[in-house]
């Protein structure tokens, strides 16, 4: 139960980079591929120390709002950010352009 995102990489990255790389993606590709993943999730994440917050927010114009009914409306925004972000990423490597530099 990690909420940060730099912590989760830590974690995933020595298991995830040589794995994909036997693969045959490159790291960076692994990291873009990491991060547009994550950060549609975050929104919708129960470890989100945002979601409380957003939470407040909504009570007060729909007072028998909960997590379930806010999930619910966050959900459409996250697909949307992942079909985004995933055709950034395609449309950036079938361009040819470096993700890092070098």
């Amino acid at each position: 139960m990690v909420s940060s995102a730099s912590a989760k990489w830590a974690f995933l990255a020595p298991v995830l980079v040589p794995m994909l790389a036997q693969a045959g993606m490159r790291p960076e590709l692994v990291q873009a591929a990491y991060r547009v993943g994550d950060s549609c999730t975050n929104p919708i994440a129960p470890l989100n120390a945002y979601l409380v917050i957003i939470l407040v927010a909504i009570r007060r114009w729909q007072p028998d709002a909960g997590i379930g009914t806010l999930i619910a409306l966050l959900v459409p925004y996250c697909i949307a950010a992942l079909v985004t972000w995933t055709a950034f990423l395609v449309a950036w490597e079938s361009l040819g352009i470096p993700l890092g530099p070098g």
